[in-house]
């Protein structure tokens, strides 16, 4: 591949990589002032998530299979089409139960892009070549998250509304996607029972199953604990605005994009198994120090062992699971990884508001921290299985 044209690739997946977050990372520092307008309680404005990520625990599988069977285009271009277009729909309605309906169709158009854009890694580049790109995706990922909550805070000040904005920037990417991106022919040589078949072979691994079962915990920690709760948290015993809050939860993200872009070179020297257990233990303690915290320094140190932690773990658990399909299979394991991934976003708000006790954040963080040590524990049982 040309090495011009290699760049320009690199770039359309990063910025489907930025769309795939900016539907909850833009809007969550804007939570407080939506719960204000609709007149809401923490449970419910937490439905803005869970109606975004409820569509791609059911679609996503089917987005992979499409994916494979038709192609990558033929299932990215729509989706770009539709999220950028329901996206903006939702800036314009004073009607929460229409606001959740119109989240819901921008979340079937965001379901595959989470996982197509990892797909198109994994048919583009091969070994550590892969993971290092895996690795400066994933700081792309935390590039967003990191500024999209401050300039979602910010317009939150001026009005809420025009974060739905934002999404429109789908549209002409989606045109440039079709035009430029190169992706495999699908090969459908092979019969839908073979091609089922060969999918639960690769699904029904010990080692698998454990990547999926972390993935839901790591997701279920930061949806809940992490996007749905830190923001009331820090405007309830800090009195922060949301721009404030915008820029606390970014040093999170800097943090992971900076630990990302050196995964590359982390790999050469841990195996991953070793990677994952350093992740966890990151967590366990972020989450623990955030239940204790009582200032503000306190929640920033909190927040950079955190975004340390997801630097290691995100890509690194992409790689792996990248790895273990063909081209013929590929977009399906991770459209499997993406409804896993939906399934922890959309029960993380639920979980963690379960241990919202007498209004107090202790235990919620508390119970993510729990969480986070059930990750370590899996990693360590579970990933021996694994020999990459």
């Amino acid at each position: 591949m040309p090495a011009k044209n290699n760049k320009q690739n690199i770039i359309i997946i990063f910025s489907i990589t930025l769309l795939a977050v900016m539907g909850v990372a833009s809007l969550t520092p804007a939570f407080p002032t939506i719960a204000r307008h609709f007149n809401l309680n923490m449970d419910e404005i937490g439905l803005l998530i869970t109606a975004f990520t409820i569509p791609g625990i059911f679609m996503a599988p089917l987005m992979g299979i499409l994916a494979d069977r038709l192609g990558r285009k033929a299932v990215l271009i729509p989706s770009l089409i539709l999220f950028g277009l329901a996206g903006a729909a939702c800036a314009h309605t004073n009607n929460f139960n229409t606001l959740l309906i119109l989240r819901v169709f921008q979340g079937l158009g965001a379901a595959s892009l989470g996982s197509l854009n990892i797909t198109i890694i994994g048919d583009l580049f091969e070994g550590n070549r892969r993971t290092t790109i895996m690795g400066y995706n994933a700081s792309v990922l935390s590039i967003g998250t990191a500024f999209y909550p401050a300039i979602g805070g910010a317009l939150a000040l001026i009005n809420w509304k025009f974060i739905f904005y934002l999404p429109l920037l789908a549209i002409p990417i989606a045109m440039w996607a079709l035009t430029t991106l190169p992706t495999p022919r699908p090969e459908n040589g092979q019969n839908v029972k073979n091609y089922f078949y060969s999918l639960w072979k690769i699904v029904n691994q010990p080692y698998v199953w454990a990547l999926f079962s972390m993935n839901i915990f790591v997701f279920i920690i930061l949806y809940g604990a992490y996007l749905t709760f830190l923001p009331s948290f820090l405007e309830t015993k800090f009195q922060a605005d949301s721009f404030e809050i915008g820029i606390i939860m970014s040093i999170m993200s800097i943090t992971t994009a900076i630990t990302a872009t050196q995964l590359g070179k982390i790999s050469k020297r841990f195996n991953k198994r070793l990677i994952l257990t350093l992740s966890s233990i990151a967590y366990i303690l972020a989450l623990a120090l955030l239940a204790l915290s009582t200032n503000i320094t306190m929640v920033i140190m909190a927040v950079i062992i955190y975004g340390f932690g997801q630097g290691l773990f995100i890509p690194t658990i992409q790689t792996l699971l990248a790895g273990i399909a063909s081209v013929r299979e590929r977009a399906s394991i991770m459209s499997i990884n993406s409804m896993v991934l939906r399934i922890g976003q959309s029960m993380g708000p639920v979980v963690m508001a379960l241990f919202y006790i007498e209004e107090k954040f202790f235990f919620v963080f508390m119970a993510a921290s729990a969480i986070a040590l059930g990750i370590l524990i899996i990693n360590n049982i579970f990933m021996r299985f694994n020999t990459k």
